[in-house]
């Protein structure tokens, strides 16, 4: 099992500046002995090593810790190797594979934390809260008999007490609306899911959108359960959104290409200098091989979703729209150890079927390569597609005579700039009240929206309510005063964006996204060219 995904351990020291972390081949696991070489310790660099912490040990001024030595010095070796080759210490490595492995174990719920009391957004579906009985708009003010409301504390804090062990129980009061005393919950921790399909639905009568956020073990499944779902409502057209996924499980990402390529086409294939070249093909038992298929992506698409789009584009088989994606070409395999730590180390780099390499160079420093998108940004690229310039050695022709570059991401078939167009300095200032409102509305409304079980019959009934006047009115009571002038040109961005936050709120992402289309230049010039 292969996994490639530079985001998912975020909270790593080297990772933080990024959002965006390893691509990894996790699913085998080694002793030390099988799959690597070994290589005697007689040789001067192992003795030096060795030698330096045992005179450091025996004859520094102060004591030292020498397991405290070791866990300093690997991750500034491994930085001398590559970008994605990383060091998790044994308390991070349980929550850097959670995302990969599709679940974590806790009493599942999300949460957020309105006017410094956390507050039940909804239950996960089959999880031990929805069991129980837990609803959204629950308030939990004990946690063990801990009081947690008015104490300032974190989303981290707040993980750290409601995540455990399976099998573990956490004790909880919450206050519900229409209730006087506090209602007490007993909640044995489980195994809960975390969904890489945020959402699946039809924009038109023809033309299905399915959005994957990451590549883990259970996205096939999801992501088939999406496209039948599709396909059982008439879809013929399908626009797969891959923006913002920073990769995962190759093989989730290899499976989800099957479904749309024919017999025998190349997906993607690897190589490293131990690593014999490894080919990946379709099996020609897809199911959605011949309909209309556009894949959107971005700068923060890498990793697993770029081998994806590569397949798509270098087979001819559908169009790439959106911006050019990260440009993250390397393979990571983890090699625990035996205290519970781990070392992701890079043993290939993959190829996309016309034999593009699409890693982004790193030869100038980590600070460069990661300051890489901010660099993007100023040169104009996120809005200008003419600012992009790839050299002609890294030219590649599709078999349908489309040329393509390797060097730094996929490169979309057609460019979609940023839209800035609707940003105004009102919009900049109020932009931290929006979700703000959005959840104390849902609060003070919550029975009234329940009734609502489609995002089209809530944004009707939310354009009746006049959001857009009420959150201006709200706005001014915390200190930012109406703007008519920046009003006319943000109105409608803030107007769906509160829309879409409160529908989310009720009826989680297939509220939010049927009402965000209406300010997602990419989704709507991916509709408008299906049409054509």
């Amino acid at each position: 099992m292969n996994y490639n995904n530079p985001k998912r351990s975020v909270f790593l020291p080297m990772m933080l500046a990024l959002s965006l972390a390893l691509g990894v081949f996790i699913g085998k696991y080694i002793n030390g002995k099988d799959n690597f070489p070994q290589h005697s310790n007689t040789r001067s660099g192992n003795n030096k090593l060795i030698s330096i912490l045992n005179i450091i040990e025996s004859n520094y001024v102060d004591s030292v810790n020498r397991n405290d030595l070791v866990e300093t010095a690997i991750p500034a070796i491994l930085k001398k190797l590559d970008p994605h080759s990383v060091y998790i210490p044994a308390k991070d490595l349980a929550r850097a594979n959670e995302p990969l492995q599709g679940n974590f174990e806790g009493i599942g719920i999300s949460f957020n934390l309105l006017t410094d009391t956390i507050l039940v957004m909804s239950t996960i579906p089959g999880g031990p809260s929805e069991k129980l009985g837990l609803l959204p708009g629950d308030k939990i003010l004990y946690v063990n008999d801990s009081l947690v409301a008015g104490k300032h504390i974190s989303d981290e804090k707040v993980m750290g007490m409601l995540k455990g062990p399976r099998g573990t129980v956490v004790k909880i009061k919450i206050l519900r609306y229409g209730h006087k005393e506090l209602l007490p919950f007993e909640i044995t921790r489980d195994k809960i899911p975390m969904y890489s399909v945020d959402v699946d639905y039809m924009v038109n009568v023809h033309t299905g959108y399915l959005r994957i956020n990451t590549f883990a073990m259970t996205t096939f499944d999801e992501f088939m359960k999406g496209l039948r779902e599709l396909k059982g409502q008439g879809m013929t057209s399908l626009i797969l959104d891959l923006r913002g996924n920073s990769g995962g499980i190759m093989e989730a990402a290899i499976q989800v290409a099957n479904q749309f390529l024919k017999e025998g086409q190349l997906i993607v294939y690897t190589k490293g200098r131990a690593q014999p070249r490894n080919e990946a093909r379709a099996t020609g038992k897809g199911e959605f091989e011949t309909g209309n298929l556009i894949v959107l992506i971005d700068e923060w698409s890498a990793s697993a979703s770029e081998i994806l789009a590569g397949a798509i584009q270098d087979n001819d088989r559908g169009t790439i729209i959106g911006r050019r994606s990260f440009g993250k070409g390397l393979v990571q395999e983890p090699i625990p150890f035996a205290d519970g730590s781990g070392m992701r180390l890079t043993i290939a780099r993959y190829y996309t079927p016309t034999g593009r390499s699409i890693q982004k160079p790193y030869t100038d420093g980590f600070e460069k390569y990661f300051d890489d998108l901010n660099e993007r940004y100023n040169r104009g690229e996120f809005e200008v597609s003419d600012s992009i310039h790839f050299s002609d050695s890294l030219k590649f022709t599709t078999p349908g005579g489309r040329i393509v570059y390797g060097g730094g991401g996929i490169m979309p078939d057609k460019f979609v700039p940023a839209d800035t167009s609707g940003v105004s300095p009102y919009f900049v200032k109020v932009g931290s009240l929006i979700y703000r409102f959005a959840l104390k509305y849902t609060e003070n409304n919550r029975e009234l929206l329940k009734k609502f079980t489609e995002s089209g019959e809530m944004e009707k009934f939310l354009d009746e309510q006049a959001i857009l006047d009420q959150f201006v009115q709200y706005a001014a009571a915390n200190g930012i005063k109406k703007d008519p002038a920046g009003l006319k040109i943000s109105g409608d961005i803030i107007n769906v964006q509160l829309k879409a936050y409160i529908a989310r709120n009720i009826l989680d992402n297939k509220g939010f996204y049927p009402i965000w289309e209406d300010i997602d230049t990419t989704l709507k010039y991916a509709i408008d060219f299906l049409k054509k």
